[in-house]
This record gives C-alpha cells, sequence and structure tokens, in this order.
C-alpha cells in the first residue's frame, strides 16, 4: 500500500534521494512523476538530500480533484516540502513551480535551477513573435484540449514535449496514461500562457535573490530560449546553460551533463555564503 502524507494540504507520495549535506526539492514535470528523477539525483547525491514530491494525478499521489488552481496547490506543496530552507530543482511545468516558489519565498531557497520551464507568457512583451509562433504551430493541440480530444492532445504534446519516442512506439497503457492527464495540462494554460499567478509583475522576478541557473537543450522548441531571455533579464544572479544535443527531456537524457550544472551552481552558492559570513 502506498504511504501518502500531507503536503500544502493535498495527499502526495514522496521519493527521497541521496544522503549529502545539503537539502533539495526537486519538482517533476507534468505527466511524468517523481522516480523520473533517479539518474540526476544519483549524481548529485554526495550533494544533497532530496525529496522528490509526486504532483497531483500523477504517479502514486492522489487523484487531481480540481479543488483549487493546480498550479497554486503544486507550489503549496513545493513549499511545504522546502522546510527551513533547501535548494529548488524543477523541470518543464516544475520549473515554473520552482520559479514561483523562489519568488514568494526568497529566504527559504538557496539557490534554484530552472530546467527549460515553459512560462509561454514570459515571451509576449520580449519576443511576442517567438509566442505567436509557437501558438499557431500548435493550434491543433490547443484545439483539442478545448474540445476534449484527448487522444490527439496527447499525441501533440508528446510530439513537442516528450523524450522523443513516436507515438506507435508506445504502449497502449502509456497513451491510455497520457490520454487520461490531458485535463490537467488544459488546466495549466491559465498560468502558463496567460500568467494568472503574476510571476510577470512588476518587481517580482527581482526578488529572486538566489544564485539562478537556467538550464536547456540546444535540440528543444524554439520558444525555451526566448522565456530563458526573459527570465535571465529579470533575475539578478540568474545564468542561462544550454546542454548540447538535448532536448525538452534534457534532466532524464543528459543528467550528467546537468548535474555538472547544478554542482557550479551549488559552488556559487557556496561561495556567496562564505563571503557573507566573512563581512
Amino acid at each position: 500500500m502506498t504511504h501518502l502524507v500531507d503536503k500544502g494540504g493535498f495527499p502526495v507520495f514522496l521519493r527521497r534521494f541521496g544522503e549529502g549535506p545539503e537539502p533539495a526539492v526537486l519538482m517533476h514535470c507534468a505527466l511524468a512523476h517523481s522516480k523520473a528523477w533517479g539518474r540526476l539525483a544519483q549524481l548529485l547525491s554526495d550533494r544533497l538530500t532530496m525529496v522528490a514530491p509526486d504532483m497531483p494525478g500523477h504517479g502514486r499521489s492522489a487523484a487531481w480533484d480540481n479543488r483549487c488552481d493546480i498550479h497554486d496547490q503544486v507550489t503549496a506543496i513545493a513549499k511545504d516540502c522546502l522546510g527551513d530552507g533547501a535548494h529548488l530543482i524543477g523541470h518543464s511545468f516544475g520549473a515554473t513551480v520552482a520559479l514561483r516558489v523562489a519568488m514568494e519565498e526568497p529566504d527559504r531557497v538557496r539557490s534554484v535551477t530552472l530546467i527549460e520551464p515553459v512560462l509561454f507568457a514570459a515571451a509576449r512583451n520580449s519576443e511576442p513573435a517567438a509566442l505567436k509562433t509557437y501558438i499557431v504551430e500548435e493550434a491543433g493541440f490547443s484545439t483539442a484540449l478545448q474540445t476534449e480530444d484527448w487522444d490527439t492532445a496527447a499525441q501533440e504534446f508528446t510530439r513537442v514535449w516528450g523524450d522523443g519516442r513516436a507515438w506507435d512506439s508506445l504502449s497502449e497503457k502509456e497513451r491510455a496514461a497520457f490520454a487520461n492527464q490531458m485535463h490537467f495540462i488544459r488546466d495549466t494554460e491559465a498560468i502558463l500562457l496567460h500568467d494568472s499567478a503574476g510571476l510577470l509583475k512588476p518587481d517580482g522576478l527581482e526578488n529572486i535573490t538566489c544564485p539562478t541557473c537556467l538550464i536547456r537543450g540546444s535540440e528543444t522548441n524554439p520558444i525555451i530560449p526566448a522565456i530563458h531571455a526573459a527570465l535571465a533579464a529579470r533575475i539578478p544572479k540568474a545564468t542561462d546553460a544550454v546542454i548540447q544535443g538535448a532536448g525538452h527531456m534534457v534532466p532524464i537524457t543528459h543528467p550528467e551533463a546537468v548535474a555538472a550544472r547544478i554542482d557550479a551552481l551549488l559552488a556559487g552558492y557556496h561561495l556567496q555564503r562564505s563571503v557573507r559570513c566573512a563581512i
């Protein structure tokens, strides 16, 4: 029987990795689960003690019951996992949650790693042409979501944001599971496309004071570099790292390269901390 714990007022399954001296919280992407962090977490296990929740409706956590805005709920879960303070690592939708937590809880976030955050709204003012192109190219996906054609939506979603496997190569069980989670994806459009949570409000991102690393694959969707550029321009201590040959699923396909970037970020955090202590 799966043991669930209350985090942010929702019953979630927590997976733990590592025995390092620093605590960290890992927030996975949509349609995945906490086990997806396994290879990357192993590479960081001597540096970090990590907790990774399954998001509502994902992995072993309870089914999502639409009790509130989904981004609000996942953010509450992440904040509850922080404890007195921790490093944050997020991927895709999970990275937008990590971004929000770092902005709203700057005193409790030691560093934040944002791997391809899909906050499409960030490109609206900085690179509107890139956002318009993305919206036009993904019109079929958006229509499928709105008409609740879940199978088509899942096929289109995995084509753009999946791990490169063709839809026909997936098992019937995998295709059905992805289709069943498309309502979750539809419910994220308010935050991701329209910034309903106000992540882009004036002086918001500037409130993130911890070392920050944005990580993206060189072969990812063109909207991602536009998002990264917009965020990096406003987050005071942000760097933007590109992993050559990688796509959107870079923490899974290229864990060694991602781990190296996180190691460098952790080193920067400790340097910053030592300087503060010396003053």
